[in-house]
């Protein structure tokens, strides 16, 4: 598995993630967690990511990987649902972060975002110099934001972050083209989120109400399976190869709850990037349709 520089944070992470949302499921198993889990590690990803939101994946984090510590980048997000303290504030990024060192069993937190709060919660520096304090305490060694749009622009260039976290993928180029060259000039670690843009091409017909039904109508827009069938690819190859090696992404998180998904991701991350014909059909096909369109549908 290829490792990756994180932008200039010293750290080191492979160029798939896993996210752990779906792991924090309580409809899957303990057994299938661990299994999944120790089998990423062992297959050679580096980064797991994870949140306050996310179920039990906290919890399933610590029972199944607190002991490999030192064998992968922990990432997680907060600054909500903290026991005893109101959403965004000082109190709430301390206490969910310590919360959140004792549901995984660890001593620090490698990266740690402010999850998707607004450019106005974003820019307040109370909130900032709790997360100035949690990382001079050794509690997390990155501060971080995951988000979009205005408060990923302000985030990537405000100098008060290390590592920024966006949705990056075939239907949703925005933060790609407008935010990630700042973000490497300012030697940001950068993670992409929905590299496979929720797998909507699995859908025959409009998937209505589903999360996946607005990254359909953009690959309808696109029309982008004539150079998918013409490069030879499946769906989910031609997907994450794109996201994965987009030009500022050091690390593409996706998640499953099967042992099968998860080794194939592997296998395909690790087949490099796109040829250049293909980027640049996709590319024209963004300028011509995608322009006007923000990040995370």
């Amino acid at each position: 598995m290829e490792q990756r520089e994180f932008g200039t944070t010293g750290l080191t992470v492979s160029v798939l993630g896993l996210g752990a949302g779906q792991i924090g499921d309580a409809r899957h198993s303990e057994d299938l967690a661990g299994t999944l889990m120790n089998r990423a590690l062992d297959f050679g990803v580096t980064l797991v990511d994870t949140a306050r939101g996310y179920g039990l994946s906290e919890e399933r984090i610590g029972r199944h990987l607190s002991w490999r510590r030192h064998d992968f980048i922990l990432s997680s997000k907060g600054g909500y649902g903290a026991e005893g303290a109101d959403d965004w504030t000082p109190q709430a990024i301390r206490s969910g972060i310590e919360q959140a060192l004792r549901r995984m069993r660890v001593d620090w937190i490698d990266i740690f975002h402010l999850h998707s709060c607004p450019l106005d919660v974003l820019r307040r520096d109370d909130l900032l110099a709790a997360l100035d304090d949690a990382r001079a305490q050794g509690l997390i060694r990155v501060a971080a934001y995951s988000g979009e749009n205005d408060a990923l622009r302000w985030a990537a260039t405000s100098g008060r972050f290390g590592s920024v976290e966006t949705s990056v993928n075939l239907a949703d180029q925005w933060s790609a083209q407008h935010v990630l060259p700042q973000a490497r000039d300012a030697g940001l670690g950068v993670i992409a989120k929905r590299p496979i843009a929720n797998a909507a091409w699995q859908y025959a017909q409009r998937p209505a109400g589903q999360y996946a039904e607005p990254y359909w109508e953009r690959l309808g827009t696109l029309d982008l399976d004539g150079i998918r069938q013409g490069a030879g690819l499946e769906w989910d190859e031609f997907a994450l190869r794109f996201a994965a090696y987009t030009p500022g992404v050091h690390s593409a998180i996706v998640g499953t709850a099967r042992v099968d998904n998860l080794e194939r991701n592997i296998q395909l991350a690790q087949k490099g990037p796109l040829p250049i014909d293909v980027l640049t059909h996709i590319q024209a096909a963004w300028d011509e349709h995608g322009r006007g369109w923000g990040g995370e549908v």
